[in-house]
């Protein structure tokens, strides 16, 4: 079975910039997303393109999960001259769609991706034994960025069979309804939970919040954490980065915490003694445990092990932790 889909830290690189496109090999991160759309001025939209089509075709970097193309939106004009080049190149994971505002968005991409690569379909069954059969579906995530992408989201989150989570713009999303950024961003509560909770629904694996704007010297580490730590309370599971330094933090904190594993270990642990005694709810430290922690102390476990935390361990010094 497929390890689930971890994207902590989606980092942007300039599609446009060759040194940049040569430090990105050399890069950690859960996702890369190499830029068409905003880093890229018009007259270098064709040259840009070329260029990812021929670093997506070199072997993958040893330190990046999954590498993705920002395109531009559909109703620029420019989204199918993207994904003529881009659908080209082998070692494309997924397609970052800005502006997604109503489900015709993506049923756009979806139907150019369909007849492009019927290969890398969801439903595509991988039995044969050419390498493009052997891919894995190709992935698209949305971008959130206005107010009737807000109000279309069960829709947008029905609309493709490729989707496989949705990211907040907040910059476009505040010009979009005259809203001035805080740094509380009391502003985008709304927004954000919207859309933390319609990725939940639908299942999405991602839902990657906003940029934090700040990354340089302690005030800015400290910002970054703080936007991690509210993202995290309302639901995200990831955030965009635009400087690799707000990677390691970004990962730091999307993943589970030391305590919170060693609290997960302990449930799953003490659960299956529970079970075996045919117990249904049992308590652990003086709190009830019922079916709906178990499965959040399990989900814990789960996204640790593909984080990198060495459970086993963890699993091995709480092994004798009864249910009480």
């Amino acid at each position: 079975m497929a390890s689930p889909i971890i994207r902590r830290a989606l980092l942007y690189v300039p599609g446009s910039s060759p040194k940049m496109l040569s430090k990105s090999r050399g890069l950690v991160a859960d996702n890369v997303t190499y830029d068409l759309e905003d880093s890229v001025t018009p007259g270098k939209k064709a040259e840009a393109r070329v260029a990812l089509r021929e670093q997506l075709s070199q072997p993958r970097a040893a330190g990046v999960r999954e590498q993705a193309v920002r395109i531009n939106s559909v109703d620029s004009g420019l989204a199918l001259d993207d994904l003529t080049e881009v659908l080209k190149a082998p070692h494309l994971d997924a397609v970052v769609v800005p502006k997604v505002n109503s489900p015709s968005d993506l049923h756009f991409i979806t139907d150019v991706i369909r007849h492009t690569l019927p290969s890398r379909h969801p439903s595509s069954p991988a039995t044969s034994s050419s390498a493009t059969a052997r891919q894995p579906p190709l992935r698209i995530l949305a971008l959130i960025e206005s107010a009737l992408a807000v109000t279309s989201l069960p829709a947008i989150c029905a609309s493709s069979p490729y989707l496989s989570g949705l990211i907040f713009a907040a910059e476009d999303f505040a010009l979009d309804l005259s809203l001035t950024r805080t740094p509380s961003l009391t502003e985008f509560l709304y927004a954000r939970s919207a859309i933390a909770t319609a990725a939940r629904a639908a299942n999405l694996a991602s839902t990657i919040d906003l940029v934090c704007t700040s990354y340089r010297g302690e005030a800015g580490e400290r910002a970054l954490r703080d936007e991690c730590a509210d993202g995290k309370r309302l639901g995200f599971n990831g955030k965009q980065c635009i400087h690799p330094s707000q990677v390691g933090i970004v990962q730091e904190m999307f993943g589970p915490g030391e305590g919170e594993v060693e609290w997960a270990v302990r449930v799953v642990v003490a659960d299956r003694k529970a079970d075996r005694a045919g117990k249904g709810a049992w308590t652990l430290d003086g709190k009830m445990i019922d079916k709906p922690v178990v499965g959040k102390a399990k989900a814990v476990v789960e996204r640790a092990t593909v984080c990198g935390v060495n459970v086993e361990g963890v699993m091995e010094k709480w092994k004798g932790q009864e249910p009480e």
